[in-house]
């Protein structure tokens, strides 16, 4: 292929131009934010599930309160009823009166069993309740981090997405200076290689690095000035400049 000199060296300033494109959208990419939003939003929902776990166990254990509560009325109810009975005098049978002072004893001790569960039972409800609430407060420090994390990153996206417009603006004029086969060319070699062009610098390919054989360097150097080289390491195409060292 043959191109003008002049349009070769502008693919070298389309090439710096796309390059810089490809570092913002990996930095984009790359941001730290994006792992500490991954890590955090698993960290939400391991929170999240231990909460309905403790939130269910809370549940229960007051449904349990409420019923202890319950079992506890009507053996009161009744104990209050046989204490009245032995103490009014209207119970006159001896018989009767030893059955229902032992049925006071038994009541009595009922009620104590009865308290105790229900004691156990709003023992292990406050503890439950307070690991809840502890786990409630760390669920919402993780979502505070986890928005401060996202806002973060929204903010250098918005940057670099600015950034990789600006320089896709710049790049629209320079490319539209190129002739179509060798922007073809181009853009064929770019979407390969990720770069399309690169400088031939004191014998040395700016894009692969590579230093070229003196053979290669030969060739190159007895080409027409209009002739589009490629690098024999990389194909990419390969600009001359005064710097080339042909």
């Amino acid at each position: 292929m043959l191109a003008d000199p002049a349009d070769q060296r502008t693919l070298l300033t389309l090439a710096d131009l796309d390059s810089e494109v490809a570092r913002v959208q990996h930095a984009a990419r790359s941001l730290p934010q994006h792992k500490a939003i991954a890590d955090l939003m698993s960290a939400r929902k391991t929170i999240a599930d231990e909460l309905v776990a403790y939130t269910t166990q809370t549940d229960d254990l007051q449904v349990s309160v409420r019923k202890a509560e319950a079992d506890l009325v009507p053996v009161k109810a009744r104990l209050e009823r046989t204490e009245q009975r032995v103490a009014d005098g209207s119970v006159t049978d001896s018989k009767i009166l030893r059955s229902l002072t032992e049925e006071v004893g038994h009541l009595k001790k009922r009620i104590a069993e009865l308290e105790d569960e229900q004691l156990e039972v709003m023992s292990r409800l406050e503890d439950a309740t307070a690991h809840r609430d502890r786990v409630a407060t760390r669920k919402g420090s993780i979502e505070d981090d986890l928005r401060a994390e996202v806002a973060k990153r929204d903010e250098a996206v918005a940057k670099l997405s600015q950034e990789a417009k600006d320089l896709t603006a710049t790049r629209g004029p320079v490319a539209a200076k190129v002739p179509q086969p060798l922007m073809a060319l181009y853009e064929k070699l770019r979407a390969s290689t990720g770069l399309g062009a690169a400088a031939l610098k004191a014998g040395r390919c700016t894009g692969c690095q590579l230093q070229l054989t003196l053979a290669d360097l030969d060739t190159y150097r007895k080409a027409p000035a209009n002739q589009v080289l490629r690098c024999a390491e990389c194909n990419r195409i390969l600009v001359r400049t005064p710097e080339s060292g042909l």
